[in-house]
């Protein structure tokens, strides 16, 4: 009587496919941080704020309070805090805030800075034109800056009865330490901002 034999599985077709699989994930895991963080750009979800050339043409009488926070990440050596704590604007108006940053070292240190809007709902209605976030900061030992962040909160948050019901916006950034550019690109890093800029006036 003859017997069936079973084949014996296949080591090589075994590793490839879980070499597909470690590939098909890594692809999804890589493609998923920037489409989270398009997500998160469009809908204000996670307090992620929203950037525009311009200001809002459409100022409302209503205002809000903007409350300003600083923070650093272990090993960041600089000093880093708002000039202002809070400004009180109205809805679509352009408002200018200062953030001073000191390297108390002897080394120039690069730095960038993470953001978040809290409440969250308010994260898609708070707007920046223009902000030193936008790009990396490097500061010469014992080196002070003043870095500008100008915005604007979207009128259109009054037709959001959840994010409305908010009676200030806290911007918050965290600075953390980078590799230093190349020398030649060290230049282009420095903020370029007015020495004694002018207090603004909200009224």
């Amino acid at each position: 009587m003859s017997e069936t034999q079973t084949q014996p599985p296949s080591h090589g077709k075994t590793a490839l496919k879980l070499v597909g699989v470690v590939v098909t994930m890594g692809a999804l895991a890589w493609a998923a941080v920037p489409f989270y963080d398009w997500f998160c750009r469009v809908t204000g979800f996670g307090g992620t704020t929203n950037t525009a050339e311009t200001g809002s043409d459409v100022i409302l009488d209503r205002t809000i309070k903007i409350k300003f926070d600083a923070s650093l990440e272990r090993d960041m050596p600089w000093q880093f805090k708002p000039t202002v704590h809070e400004v009180e604007i109205r809805i679509g108006e352009t408002g200018l805030a200062f953030y001073e940053a000191h390297n108390p070292t002897d080394v120039p240190v690069a730095g960038s800075a993470s953001y978040n809007v809290a409440p969250f709902n308010a994260g898609g209605y708070f707007t920046k034109i223009d902000c030193f976030c936008f790009e990396e900061q490097v500061l010469m030992p014992g080196e002070t800056v003043l870095m500008p962040v100008t915005f604007f909160v979207d009128p259109e948050i009054v037709d959001d009865a959840e994010a409305a019901a908010n009676s200030h916006i806290t911007l918050s950034y965290t600075f953390y330490e980078i590799d230093m550019p190349e020398p030649a690109e060290t230049a282009a890093y420095l903020p370029a901002v007015d020495p004694a800029p002018q207090p603004q006036s909200y009224n």
